[in-house]
């Protein structure tokens, strides 16, 4: 899961530097007795210039007993970000009832998806245009 960075020197924010991605070990101490030992994995990105930004961007993860190499947390991460963005797409159109049975329930959550797709489908075909690149779509 993502480390939240917060702090202005100590906590995550201390360990987001360098040029390269690494892992290492964190603690988390609120008193002597209660504190929490956990892998900490930095990710280092380099933006060449995406979206007009340049130099590097740092990930954060938290990971508990994995075994794999850190662009591999990365990629896994960024499926998980799409798989969010559905659920929150799902909220914007879902239907609210009262009723307690699973199969209608699960009926609505299916139209709620079909309807986001049928209007992002609609806005791609026929109010965008194309262009050099990609297509301009107009949301308003």
């Amino acid at each position: 899961m993502p480390a939240v960075k917060t702090g202005k020197k100590g906590g995550i924010k201390q360990f987001l530097k360098g040029k390269k991605s690494y892992k290492t070990t964190y603690t988390i101490t609120r008193n002597e007795d209660d504190s929490v030992t956990f892998d900490l994995w930095i990710v280092c990105k380099y933006r060449k210039g995406k979206r007009k930004k340049h130099g590097i961007q740092y990930f954060a993860y938290v990971t508990y007993k994995i075994k794999t190499n850190l662009d591999y947390i990365y990629q896994d991460y960024r499926k998980r970000f799409g798989i969010e963005t559905s659920y929150r797409l799902k909220n914007i159109c879902r239907i609210r009832t009262n009723n307690k049975n699973p199969v209608l329930r699960l009926i609505f959550i299916g139209i709620s998806f079909l309807l986001v797709n049928i209007w992002v489908n609609f806005l791609w075909t026929r109010i965008s245009r194309k262009r050099k690149g990609s297509r301009l779509i107009y949301r308003t």
